[in-house]
């Protein structure tokens, strides 16, 4: 996978071409520079070990953070289990989001992003927290 230049400058600035790979429950991958990681390690294995929720997603998350360094072309060789696991064949979509980037199978990611903007359309209340944004 190439990381385009706009995601790649940020890489090499914040973390010297380090990245952390995780899984995410929507079967995609999560792209973290090392730093933003390890704030996001360091909050994960803070929860409660006993509650199964967070235990799962400590098991998740962590257990299959993977560290990758890009090359001089910017790409990252990313590991069979996680491929698999994205459902990742061909074509992938590198979607930012903040501090992290998702990586999605390109159908996969049309398809959710159909779903949820049908999800939206149907939705007539927001939470406390989202009411309040402004955009």
């Amino acid at each position: 996978m190439v990381l385009p230049t706009r995601y790649r400058e940020r890489v090499l600035e914040r973390s010297g071409g380090r990245v952390i790979v995780t899984v995410d429950r929507d079967q995609c991958l999560l792209l973290y520079p090392l730093p933003d990681w390890e704030e996001i390690e360091r909050r994960l294995m803070s929860l409660p070990s006993l509650h199964p929720q967070a235990r799962r997603l400590q098991r998740l998350m962590v257990g299959h953070a993977t560290d990758l360094e890009l090359d001089g072309h910017g790409r990252l060789l990313l590991p069979p289990e996680l491929r698999e696991f994205a459902h990742l064949e061909r074509l992938g979509m590198l979607i930012g989001q903040g501090n992290r980037c998702e990586l999605w199978d390109e159908t996969r990611w049309y398809e959710r992003r159909d779903l949820w903007l049908e999800d939206e359309a149907a939705v007539t209340g927001l939470t406390a927290e989202l009411d309040s944004l402004s955009l």
